[in-house]
């Protein structure tokens, strides 16, 4: 186990940047639903800020495990 809870191991990289852009509109829904206002600047920083955590996802989430030389010689699958 590498540490991380059992639902982020089974979740694809799409799955976790779609989970946080949901968590994100709701956050906004909320705020305009309580009347918050919201100055351009500080909504330009706050943009930045929401699109940082998906960049570093696609940056960071491992890629697809390289075969080995065993696999490349003798294929993956066993009989």
């Amino acid at each position: 186990m590498n540490g991380l809870p059992i639902m982020l191991t089974d979740m694809s990289r799409s799955r976790v940047i779609q989970l946080w852009f949901t968590a994100v509109a709701l956050v906004i829904v909320a705020g305009i639903a309580l009347g918050v206002s919201i100055s351009m600047s500080t909504a330009a920083i706050l943009l930045a800020l929401c699109l940082a955590p998906p960049a570093i996802v696609l940056k960071l989430w491992p890629g697809r495990q390289a075969q080995t030389v065993n696999e490349v010689l003798h294929g993956s699958e066993r009989r």
